[in-house]
Order: C-alpha cells, then sequence, then structure tokens
C-alpha cells in the first residue's frame, strides 16, 4: 500500500512544482536523465543477474514482447489510414506498448497475489518489459521522432543506451553465474529505488490536463486499448487458446492490464514525442488502472 501512495505523492508533488519558480522550466529534462542514466541500469545490475532461465519464462516474458508487438501493429496501421504524424504515432505506441509492471506492478501483484505472485511479476518486467524498453522501445522512439535515422544510428542508440548496457552487463553475468559481492547489492537496489520517485516527479512536472485539449480523444482511445483491449486479447489467447491455468498465468494477464509505463513517457518526451500526451497517458492512466485492475481480477477469479 506504501508503493501505491507513494505514486500518487510523486505525481502531485511534481504537479505542486510546475507553480514554484525557483525550479528552472527544463527541470523534469534533467529528471528524466538520471532515470536513464543511473536508476534504470542500477536496476538492471541488481536484478538480472539474479533471474533463473527456464521455459517457464515464455508466459510472463509473452505478456511484455506480445503487447508492445500489438501496440505497434494497431497504432502504426491506425495511424496510417488517418493521417496521424510520426510523433503521435510512436508516441501511443511507447505508451500503450510498455506497461507499468513494477511500479504499479509489483506493489497490486504482491497484495493480491503474495510473494509468489511477484516472481512472476518480475519476470514480466525485468527480461520482459525491461529489454523491450531498451530494445524495441528505443526503435521506435529514434524511427518516429525527427528525421529519419539510417539502421546504423538506430543500432548505435541502442547499444549505448544506459538500461540496454545495463541489461547487456547483467545478462553477462547471469550467463556465468556471476553477481556482485553483498557490499555492492545495496547500492545498486537503493539506486535502481529511485526510479519511482524520480520519474514520477518528472512526470508531474510536465502533467498538464486542460478541459479543451485535442488530446482527449487519443487520450481515451490509448488508455482503452491498453486496459482493456490488450489484457482481453491475453486472457483469450492463454485461458481460452493455451487452455493454461494457475498463479503464473493469472499474474501473467494482471501484469497485461497494468497502466502504461513511466518510463516510456519518459522516453516519449526525450525523444520529442508529444511530451503532453505522454504525460496524461501517465497521469490519468494510473489511477484509472486501479479500477480496470479490479475488473480483471474479479474476472480471472469468477471465471
Amino acid at each position: 500500500m506504501d508503493s501505491i501512495i507513494l505514486i500518487f505523492v510523486c505525481m502531485l508533488a511534481g504537479v505542486a512544482m510546475q507553480r514554484v519558480k525557483t525550479f528552472p522550466a527544463n527541470t523534469h529534462v534533467s529528471l528524466n536523465h538520471f532515470v536513464i542514466y543511473i536508476s534504470l541500469p542500477a536496476l538492471a545490475l541488481f536484478y538480472i543477474p539474479k533471474i533463473e532461465i527456464s521455459l517457464a519464462l515464455l508466459y510472463p516474458l509473452g505478456i511484455a514482447w506480445g503487447t508492445f508487438l500489438l501496440a505497434w501493429i494497431f497504432f502504426a496501421v491506425l495511424g496510417k489510414r488517418l493521417g496521424w504524424s510520426k510523433k503521435l504515432t510512436g508516441c501511443l505506441i511507447l505508451t500503450t506498448g510498455l506497461g507499468n509492471t513494477a511500479f504499479v506492478g509489483f506493489p497490486v501483484i504482491e497484495a493480491l497475489y503474495g510473494k509468489a505472485g511477484l516472481e512472476t511479476a518480475i519476470i514480466v518486467d525485468q527480461p520482459g518489459t525491461f529489454v523491450v524498453l531498451a530494445t524495441l522501445g528505443i526503435i521506435v522512439a529514434a524511427a518516429y521522432s525527427e528525421g529519419s535515422p539510417s539502421t546504423l544510428q538506430i543500432a548505435r542508440k541502442i547499444v549505448l543506451f544506459p538500461p540496454f548496457v545495463g541489461f547487456f552487463i547483467g545478462m553477462l553475468m547471469n550467463l556465468f553465474h556471476y553477481d556482485f559481492v553483498d557490499v555492492i547489492q545495496p547500492v545498486f537496489q537503493r539506486l535502481g529505488s529511485t526510479v519511482t520517485p524520480v520519474a514520477l516527479v518528472a512526470v508531474g512536472l510536465q502533467l498538464k490536463i486542460q478541459r479543451r485539449s485535442k488530446h482527449w480523444g487519443l487520450l481515451a482511445l490509448g488508455l482503452f486499448f491498453k486496459l482493456m483491449i490488450v489484457p482481453a486479447v491475453f486472457y483469450l489467447f492463454y485461458k481460452i487458446v493455451l487452455g493454461g491455468e494457475g498463479l503464473m498465468i493469472d499474474v501473467s494477464i494482471m501484469e497485461a492490464a497494468m497502466a502504461p509505463m513511466i518510463t516510456a513517457a519518459i522516453l516519449a518526451s526525450s525523444h520529442g514525442l508529444k511530451p503532453r500526451l505522454a504525460g496524461m497517458m501517465i497521469g490519468v492512466g494510473i489511477p484509472l488502472s486501479f479500477v480496470t485492475l479490479a475488473f480483471w481480477y474479479w474476472i480471472l477469479i469468477t471465471f
């Protein structure tokens, strides 16, 4: 519960800071860079070496990769038919294709399913959502931003993207069954724990919800896709088509229903992909998701 309270406190703090003149107008840019260059690599270096690789990971892994590919196909086709700008299409792909599987997901899953459920949630997030962010996410951010970057430029962005560097090092450590000494572990853990407060304050600093905003229709479409269509697809596929049952399946579907990822909004903002819409996807999506998550939990325990 304290993690959920922290989400709202930090976001409201960011909104309040908009009115404090002593903060520079571009404070959110510095906070975004801190998350990308410090917090996320530390998170990868703490968790990735500890993951046990097995075929059982395919269900939770499929959530992250499947969600992003589904969003990419859906909004790329829709955007082309409706004549959307590349920036708008890229923003919606990032913010609907990447779920908040950790900072909202972890406390919600632990509250509903206990420590056993949290183990599956970590698999969805770390080798799943986190890796998608560091690979496909940066590809979309680069491809849909200004200009037409070459394959070499996109590859360079991926390789030099700090979270990807952290993930790559973490995977090498995992493969060679090596982890940092005990005295270093708390350092990476504490640095990684700054993602939620720093990222949410940055989102709050950019959040400007206007009643007459042109983004309301797009916001409704994006959130309906992320909070309702995506979990429905995985429910039908995992439960009906594959006949899956058990804790891992239920937790995976709940993670598919999570609100848009905070870092996805930061990535969109840092590449100029409709920052205001990206901020609204987080600011409206997170509180709304608690209603839709209750619906999906009811579906899972009833049917």
